[in-house]
């Protein structure tokens, strides 16, 4: 439908009634427990880098919440995609099956082991990868040598499965796992968006071999900067936190490395943020929920479909989104909200399209080239009103 001069006024009004007295923006973190006093003790412990009690605490509540047996703090999302990708067997020249739509981490975390990404279609109604194109795209390229998967397209191993819940909706993650299970494929959760997200009552993240999050400044809590790896495999677990911490052997004042590691590991200052956002999680969730109900029933009202959380899924709906009916639309709509206070975006620029990654394999990814015209992004933070009503 078109949309008039009228109703966009409606909608911006809209929007500025959910927000009242304040900038509409995007996503904006919010800091309204014990942060500050976490803060203080953290400093006057002196512990503020990587070691200290807020890391093991932080990652003690998130494996309690997701479900998890083991957590990896991190210092962003990004890495720990990166060593969750190399504790599932991703080397260089094997290559990785993701999606196309998708945040360039996802993709840079690829490349970082010296791996290529391989591009299969997500489905329209959750923005993540369809298991019917997985199962398609691996029947026609996929050939066992040795007991292992390789590509019969380019002679590479296929060494992962890296599907992503995009804006915190789940995908249909057990079809993907169990379609990768009967090819030998192990499967990553790129769960960057999704803490407090479920599907068929079961975490996020907890579906394949591990998962990761993101606790950048605009997910629905922060550390500032960080990440988090989960397993309930505990060789993986402690293979994990020793490369993330330079591969350091523990000891009393000795300086022994065994292998070549990574200085990942989060600090101790962004996982007492992160103990605090956590005490705050389930209120963040739930405030979120009650947003997404009244942007359903706004823009159904208005005939612009938005994206609700997918059958048998329980979404934090960490970023909301509507579907337009075509680009001139979405770009009409990014350019009126955006001169008029109410910060929106488009989907993220498809990977194909860009420089590094336009060679990559793809199996036509006719949805994913769909959603990138009509899928705007809209403000999504918790309003204050909310929070000072809880």
């Amino acid at each position: 439908m078109r949309i008039t001069d009228k109703s966009y006024a409606v909608i911006e009004d809209f929007f500025k009634d959910i927000y009242v007295d304040e900038q509409v923006i995007l996503h904006r973190p919010v800091f309204a427990g014990n942060e500050k006093q976490y803060l203080i003790d953290c400093i006057d412990s002196n512990f503020v880098s990587s070691v200290g009690k807020k890391v093991t605490e932080f990652e003690e509540k998130i494996a309690a919440f997701t479900g998890a047996r083991f957590a990896i703090a991190t210092m962003n999302g990004t890495a720990a995609l990166h060593i969750a990708l190399m504790m599932a067997g991703v080397t260089h020249d094997s290559e990785v099956i993701t999606q196309a739509l998708t945040f360039i981490a996802t993709c840079n975390a690829v490349a970082y082991c010296g791996a290529s990404p391989v591009f299969v279609d997500v489905d329209r109604h959750t923005l993540g990868m369809s298991p019917d194109s997985l199962r398609e795209f691996l029947n026609h390229f996929a050939i066992l040598k040795d007991g292992k998967p390789y590509n019969r397209h380019s002679g590479k191993r296929f060494a992962a499965c890296l599907p992503m819940h995009t804006f915190g909706h789940p995908c249909r993650i057990d079809e993907i796992v169990e379609i990768c299970e009967e090819y030998g494929i192990p499967v990553v959760e790129d769960a960057a968006e999704s803490l407090g997200s479920y599907y068929t009552g079961r975490h996020t993240g907890t579906f394949g071999l591990l998962g990761t999050f993101s606790f950048n400044g605009n997910k629905i809590i922060t550390t500032g900067g960080g990440g988090m790896i989960i397993t309930d495999d505990p060789e993986i677990a402690a293979k994990a936190k020793h490369i993330t911490t330079t591969a350091k052997i523990p000891h009393r004042y000795e300086f022994v490395h065994d292998e070549v590691g990574y200085n990942y590991r989060l600090p101790n200052l962004n996982a007492a943020l992160g103990c605090a956002q956590m005490e705050q999680l389930e209120g963040f969730i739930r405030i979120k929920r009650e947003i997404a109900l009244k942007y359903a029933e706004f823009f159904a009202a208005q005939g612009i479909p938005f994206m609700l959380e997918p059958p048998e899924a329980t979404s934090n709906y960490w970023l909301n989104a509507i579907v337009l009916d075509d680009l001139a639309q979405r770009n009409e709509f990014l350019q009126y909200t955006n001169s008029n206070g109410v910060m929106t975006r488009p989907i993220w620029r498809m990977m194909i399209e860009l420089e590094m990654f336009k060679n990559c394999q793809h199996d036509g990814l006719e949805n994913s080239l769909w959603l990138e015209e009509r899928v705007v992004n809209i403000p999504s933070s918790i309003p204050m009103a909310a929070l000072r009503d809880r």
